[in-house]
């Protein structure tokens, strides 16, 4: 478990801490923002993920859960690694701005969806699809071992894609360790809005854990 620990937040660090650092460092640049964090995702998965399943993500773990392949208390140890990860990487990032008011990467709904009085709901929702459509992916391509040599590729590239289509809406999170992080040392609309951040990428891997139960469930 001890080995666990350490690959989630590992993998977690450099996840949070590659993206985080191009979006802020480029002036949020969607595609090479997107990039960052999906091809941290691909490196990470092939270096640890054979250790830990490669999660570093809350969402994903919750999927897991669901679907039996980790036990609740796994989920737990797996969501609090993945969390100080996160922590540990916001915090390098703070560092090399030192700047008390530097933006870290936190994630804030579009101001043009602000406008309307559904734009917490239109984050919500853009959140809990794109998760949704990460985590069947990650089921998907990780449910027969044959496809081991390419899952760490497709899962990132799904990523980045995903990245880039929800970029201006919610800024693409799709994970809640990912932008609970940045939003504690942010404060302000980060911090009053992260719990969409968490609430709807938890929400989506949870329906995509469902529906791979279903899909995918042994035929009698």
């Amino acid at each position: 478990m001890l080995k666990k620990i350490v690959a989630e937040v590992l993998g977690t660090f450099v996840l949070v801490f590659a993206g985080t650092t191009t979006a802020v460092l480029t002036g949020g640049n969607v595609l090479l923002t997107a990039l960052a964090f999906g091809l941290a995702l691909v490196a990470m998965i092939y270096t640890v993920g054979s250790i830990s399943g490669g999660h570093f993500n809350p969402a994903v773990s919750l999927a897991m859960w669901i679907r039996k392949k980790i036990s609740l208390a796994e989920f737990g140890v797996y969501a609090l690694a993945q969390i100080v990860g996160a922590l540990l990487s916001t915090l390098l990032l703070f560092v090399f701005l030192d700047t008390k008011t530097a933006a870290l990467g936190g994630n804030q709904v579009s101001a043009l969806f602000m406008q309307k009085d559904m734009g917490l709901v239109v984050g919500l929702l853009a959140e809990i699809v794109l998760t949704f459509v990460l985590v069947s992916t990650i089921i998907g391509v990780t449910k027969d071992e044959e496809n081991n040599h390419i899952a760490g590729i497709v899962i990132g590239f799904v990523l980045t894609g995903l990245i880039v289509v929800g970029f201006q809406i919610t800024g693409g999170s799709l994970n809640p360790a990912r932008s609970l992080a940045p939003a504690l040392f942010e404060q302000g609309k980060a911090l009053e809005q992260v719990w969409l951040y968490i609430l709807g990428p938890l929400v989506g891997g949870a329906l995509a854990a469902l529906l791979g139960n279903f899909l995918h469930s042994e035929v009698a």
